[in-house]
């Protein structure tokens, strides 16, 4: 199998030659940036740089897919939030404390939503990406889910209010913003995208497993229908409380935090719903050495965890050789095991 076939595949839940390697939110590092002269903040505006720098999951660490998306602001920029774009050590976030939205009454999506260069920026990235690899590589696009689309545009406090205080207001708000979801998920279809990671930030630490039932499982099974490529949710945090809720979605997978057990979030799923994950970002991949980024991977991988990957998206200091060494530890498992199997 080559890369693309193995993710699609584990996506799907059906027989792999060994468990593909995947990120779907970002491995960019300033390690990766200036080896391909593609920084932050220009590789998460200009498409070529984009592109160049998604490309090093697969070309330089051995990853089975290449995800452009770095950040979680793109459409939010697009919707009109003000944005601190940073320098290449950190991320751009969204002044959330500059709210565009006061109330439900004033959601608008733009009508150049998707010709705005932001969210374009990714469509063209994923374009580029598809032409240089073809069918070689799963290429996974990113779009923002309305829970998290709510906190970037109202603020998060106010926007937990009114989850708390009005809920049918809160209702009305995730399907107005849900719109902006499924027309920047469908523009990266187009664009050649194999998957989409759905992030939607109702984690664990702030959202219960019954308030995700309450205001998000029927939007995901929506999305699951609406968006016709395997959908990747991606939610923070300890989620064991609601990923009987997930399992229900027709989500294609669920991208889980290191705060759950891999042995019990695979009981959780009954393979209804694939999980990638779950390396431990700021302690594993982040402060320790490839000894402990092994000792995960192997967790996973005897769980049977179908796609082994980092929690989410890395410190943008993680040595390069702590990545490397999950496609390693993946390979030599698996090599093992079926040195075993032959020996009987």
């Amino acid at each position: 199998m080559n890369s693309r076939q193995r993710v699609l595949s584990a996506l799907r839940r059906e027989p792999v030659d060994r468990t593909p390697v995947c990120n779907p939110t970002s491995v960019a590092t300033v390690e990766l940036m200036d080896l391909v002269e593609a920084p932050f903040p220009e590789a998460n505006r200009v498409p070529e740089l984009m592109a160049r720098l998604a490309a090093t999951s697969y070309t330089e660490l051995g990853f089975d897919s290449i995800m452009p998306v770095f950040s979680i602001i793109q459409e939010s920029s697009a919707l009109g939030c003000k944005i601190q774009w940073e320098q290449k050590d950190n991320w751009p976030t969204v002044k959330m404390r500059e709210p565009i939205f006061q109330d439900v009454d004033d959601i608008r999506i733009p009508a150049d939503f998707l010709n705005h260069s932001d969210t374009r920026c990714v469509t063209e990235a994923i374009k580029i990406l598809r032409k240089e690899f073809g069918n070689e590589v799963a290429i996974i696009g990113k779009t923002m889910g309305p829970w998290s689309l709510g906190y970037h545009c109202f603020g998060v406090e106010p926007f937990l209010l009114m989850s708390l205080d009005s809920p049918g207001k809160t209702k009305v708000c995730l399907d107005k913003l849900k719109e902006a979801t499924i027309r920047f998920g469908i523009a990266q279809i187009e664009a050649g995208a194999d998957a989409l990671t759905l992030p939607d930030h109702a984690t664990g630490d702030l959202v219960s497993g019954e308030y995700y039932a309450r205001y998000l499982r029927d939007l995901h099974i929506e999305f699951a229908e609406r968006l016709r490529v395997p959908i990747i949710l991606h939610i923070c945090g300890k989620t064991e409380d609601r990923m009987e809720f997930i399992a229900q979605t027709g989500m294609a997978a669920f991208h889980y935090d290191s705060k759950n057990d891999p042995v019990e979030s695979m009981r959780i799923m009954r393979n209804r719903t694939s999980l990638v994950g779950n390396i431990n970002n700021p302690e594993t991949l982040f402060s320790k050495g490839p000894e402990a980024v092994h000792n995960e991977v192997i967790k996973n991988l005897q769980a049977g965890v179908q796609l082994v990957g980092p929690e989410c998206a890395i410190p943008l200091q993680t040595a390069i050789e702590n990545l490397k060494q999950i496609p390693k530890t993946v390979k030599e498992w698996h090599k093992e095991k079926a040195s075993r199997n032959w020996r009987g």
